[in-house]
């Protein structure tokens, strides 16, 4: 049985946690997963639970509250018509494909190993929030064929690898290919769904060491973070909305993209022993 006073100190730091990637994604438009998976990895390591598949239970953990997160968006998304159907099905087969090879690959990698792949893909994504310009285009509409055929299953892939939904790498690929950003963003909520369930669906089939995973943890989805962190993010979202209505969300995207490339280059810094 765990100590009482570790599972309360692991039950407020997720619903700091929790509560910060809430205001984030509703201030910023940040995918919950981007935050939640650092966090994560440094709040479970500061319990003192690590071992070579730390960074399974973060990844699983996230991608598993994206799938209630992007459900919930994407339906609020149909409401306004926002969602492009006819992309997100199209990519659908392959972004799943994607994600299912994406479990496969990071079920047998170590957490040190998915510690450098998440932070070289994470100050990609810093640098282009920091430095991308919405003018910047690789072609007039989504592409289709082969080109939809090989970049669909990369999109699932490098996002299960990070631990995240369809936010980070499918807005920006959408918004290169000239779709018009709140079309991109309720879209890439769909993206988020098929990244999510079929991911989420082999992690929970993940065997963890019992000796190091934290309690409560179904494969290596962590139930207690899952709860906390979905409560406290269905709170918090409505008041980032609320910021990000008051002030130019723009300054703070920039200051944002500043604090994920020093977060993932202290992970890398962790990864390389450093």
């Amino acid at each position: 049985m765990p100590d009482t006073m570790l599972l309360i100190q692991m039950l407020i730091l997720l619903m700091v946690i929790g509560a910060f990637a809430g205001v984030l994604a509703g201030l910023l438009g940040v995918g919950g997963g981007i935050v939640l998976v650092p966090a994560f990895f440094y709040a479970f390591q500061t319990l003192g639970y690590g071992g070579p598949q730390l960074m399974q239970v973060c990844l699983a953990t996230s991608l598993a509250t994206i799938i209630v997160t992007s459900l919930r968006s994407v339906l609020s998304h149909h409401k306004k018509g926002a969602v492009d159907w006819h992309i997100l099905r199209s990519w659908a087969p392959g972004i799943v494909i994607g994600a299912i090879l994406g479990v496969s690959v990071a079920s047998n990698l170590s957490s040190t190993a998915l510690q450098s792949v998440f932070g070289c893909l994470g100050i990609v994504v810093g640098l282009y929030m920091g430095f991308g310009r919405a003018e910047w285009r690789l072609g007039a509409a989504m592409p289709i064929g082969i080109t939809r055929a090989a970049m669909s299953p990369v999109l699932g892939f490098l996002s299960v690898m990070m631990g995240i939904g369809g936010g980070s790498f499918g807005v920006p690929l959408m918004s290169l290919y000239n779709t018009p950003i709140h079309r991109a963003v309720a879209t890439a909520a769909g993206f988020g769904m098929t990244i999510a369930v079929p991911s989420v669906a082999g992690f929970l089939l993940l065997p963890i060491d019992p000796a190091t995973r934290p309690p409560l943890t179904i494969g290596a989805v962590n139930l207690v973070a899952f709860a906390v962190v979905i409560s406290m993010t269905l709170i918090t979202a409505p008041v980032g909305v609320k910021l990000a209505h008051a002030m130019d969300p723009k300054p703070l995207k920039r200051v944002f993209a500043v604090f994920l490339t020093l977060v993932a280059l202290n992970m890398l810094r962790k990864a390389l022993g450093w």
